[in-house]
């Protein structure tokens, strides 16, 4: 390649270090397994430098419920918000970089949010790490153990909202790369889309790696220069669905809010930066947390299929349209007959009437029982 820096002596002299490619795309693969960093926090994110906790090299990806594995992910990465990063590692000499390598990982991108659950991700890095939870607690710089639960409910919600990182690394990022990568990153929120170019340098038996970042625009870091990882409060949350959805809105939410304390372990405040949610939670032994619908600040309710896709008896296609029969039998809400493998929405003021809003609290709790049910669970 022949460009170079130079190490300063001790004594003042130069050393050139030469620009050299690597022997195997596997070196670079696995540098970056161990050496997590060489994925530069600090120049992703200057504010709060990203930190890195290796969940796989190589984690599987299925293209459908309940197959083998299609794909695999050069490597899974979690950062201290919970946020899935995806890294696929290129050499430049590849062709395939240009553009095919793109389209690969948008597939793993597309079917990683909706065949991985966070329960998942968990037991593979369990099972291939050893002290897992003090590395989490590590990651996220906290004592208590308790930090553990809710780091894998940052995972599932990330995941339930499409928020992922995808990284290309390569020891050169191609100009056409990286303007497909600046054209994604600018357009895919809340994912973000970035290229790490890690360069290697030798000289006299010594190595240097310098790791870029590049991809960023100035429009997606405006977009994201809200406090990262902040909840919303109950007073912002309530203040933006009434100035998007109107009074009416706002009292429904309030009112389902209020009833699901009666059942939900827990109600996980959204971290958007752009829009904020409210998910209604049940911790379930043996299944992890339940979660059937979201209400968002633009004034939806979200359905939560995808989700409970995993949670049995709802993981038999039967029941989920058993569900969505159910749904779409209140006045105002009309999901779509494939919205049972998604995450479909209705408006909020669907539930301003009382007769809705009883027959959509009821069909919630038919759904809680019948996984409750499933689980052996009172």
């Amino acid at each position: 390649m022949g460009e170079r820096i130079y190490l300063v002596q001790p004594d003042g002299s130069l050393r050139a270090m030469e620009e050299t490619s690597y022997d195997s795309e596997g070196l670079l693969q696995t540098l970056l397994s161990d050496h997590p960093d060489l994925l530069p926090g600090d120049q992703i994110d200057e504010r709060e430098p990203r930190r890195w906790l290796l969940v796989s090299r190589e984690m599987g990806i299925p293209d459908a419920p309940d197959r083998s594995d299609r794909w695999s992910v050069d490597h899974l990465f979690l950062d201290q918000d919970g946020i899935p990063t995806l890294v696929e590692v290129k050499r430049s000499s590849d062709t395939r970089i240009r553009r095919e390598v793109v389209g690969q990982m948008l597939d793993y991108a597309a079917n990683a949010v909706v065949h991985w659950p966070s329960e998942r991700i968990r037991a593979t890095f369990e099972a291939q790490t050893p002290e897992a939870e003090q590395r989490i607690l590590a990651l996220v710089q906290q004592a208590d153990p308790g930090q553990i639960e809710e780091f894998w409910q940052r995972v599932e919600t990330n995941l339930q909202a499409g928020k992922i990182r995808l990284i290309f690394v390569a020891d050169r990022i191609p100009q056409e790369l990286r303007r497909i990568v600046e054209f994604l990153n600018t357009q895919m929120h809340p994912a973000e889309v970035l290229a790490v170019e890690v360069r290697q340098f030798e000289g006299e038996q010594l190595r240097s790696l310098v790791p870029k970042v590049l991809g960023q625009t100035a429009a997606a870091q405006q977009r994201r220069s809200g406090p990262r990882g902040s909840p919303w409060t109950d007073e912002a949350f309530f203040a933006a669905l009434a100035e998007s959805a109107g009074p009416a809105a706002l009292k429904a939410a309030q009112e389902l809010l209020q009833w699901t304390n009666s059942w939900a372990t827990y109600v996980w405040p959204g971290r958007g930066q752009t829009a904020g949610s409210r998910v209604p939670s049940l911790k379930i032994a043996g299944l992890g947390n339940l979660n059937v619908f979201a209400l968002w600040t633009y004034g939806t309710v979200e359905i939560y299929f995808q989700w409970l896709r995993s949670k049995p008896p709802f993981d038999q296609e039967p029941m989920r349209h058993d569900l969505l029969r159910r749904l779409n039998e209140i006045s105002g809400v009309n999901l779509p007959a494939d919205g049972i493998n998604g995450r479909p929405t209705f408006p909020l003021t669907a539930l301003v009437d009382a007769d809705a809003m009883t027959r959509f609290k009821a069909v919630v709790d038919w759904c809680v029982d019948e996984v409750k049910r499933a689980a052996g669970t009172p």
